[in-house]
């Protein structure tokens, strides 16, 4: 019980952030070419560190939690990015190992109850998502065969060809340079293009795009909802006991005193 209540302190848990942190640090700037040629020893021996350390962690939490460790997705993911670590820590695989190293950012999100509220919710999203991901194709591809239809000759770099008006769309639907780049050119051919244009990115990028960002929302609540209920029954049954134990106080009183009583009885006898 005490190591478990180590490794659940605030403390413990603020420590792990910090090492991935400058785990995250060390990983970019190693990216700059001087800096890596001239501090490459010290990133080696900063990141055989914080991999120790890390080490340390999944080891303590392995005694703490025994079997019960690995039935938590976010405890599975922080043990094999660690082991995968160790695996191919002195390999030649040298692009393997950083993206590795780059994926032990992830466990910020393990670190984070926020942040695993907000991966839930998408997960509990990907279901009710798959709808609303079939109606953005379906818009897609209707207005990618109108484009082709009427503005391949105007247009070809955008609309020559279906692959090329599907990305000509996403770039409309990401709102990226669209009207200078696509739109006016087709606009001083067809006047009514703008009908086309605005339809598009009302319906996709307005409609489409709010029910599919409304559904993450939905679920981050009904989490948060869940989480709080829990709370509130935790604190119900926390009262219960504490007034269970109040009773057994004054059951506990209200015995003694009659032990009391009894004994100054039988002190009174005993004198007379």
């Amino acid at each position: 019980m005490k190591l478990k209540g180590i490794v659940e302190h605030r403390l413990f848990s603020t420590g792990i952030m910090l090492l991935i942190l400058v785990n995250a640090i060390c990983i970019g700037l190693e990216t700059y070419p001087e800096l890596h040629s001239t501090y490459q020893d010290l990133f080696i021996i900063v990141d055989r560190v914080i991999l120790t350390l890390f080490c340390i962690e999944i080891a303590l939490k392995l005694v703490a939690y025994k079997g019960n460790y690995f039935k938590s997705g976010w405890n599975v993911m922080d043990f094999s990015i660690v082991v995968l670590s160790l695996l191919f820590i002195n390999t030649s695989f040298v692009s393997v190992l950083r993206i590795i190293r780059v994926l032990r950012i992830l466990r910020t999100i393990s670190v984070f109850p926020s942040l695993r509220r907000l991966v839930n919710a998408l997960f509990m999203s990907i279901p009710a998502l798959g709808s609303t991901f079939l109606l953005m194709v379906i818009v897609f591809y209707i207005y990618a065969i109108i484009g082709t239809t009427f503005f391949a000759e105007v247009t070809p770099e955008y609309f020559g060809s279906l692959e090329l008006a599907l990305l000509a769309l996403f770039q409309v639907f990401t709102l990226e340079s669209w009207a200078s780049a696509i739109f006016r050119p087709i606009f001083l051919e067809f006047g009514w293009s703008w009908i086309y244009f605005s339809s598009f990115i009302i319906i996709s990028a307005f409609i489409v795009a709010n029910i599919f960002f409304g559904e993450i929302v939905n679920n981050a609540q009904k989490i948060s909802q869940e989480m709080e209920v829990d709370n509130k029954e935790l604190v119900n049954e926390l009262e219960g006991i504490q007034e269970e134990l109040a009773n057994v106080r004054e059951s506990n009183k209200q015995l003694q005193e009659k032990m009391n009583q009894l004994m100054n009885a039988l002190l009174q006898k005993q004198k007379g």
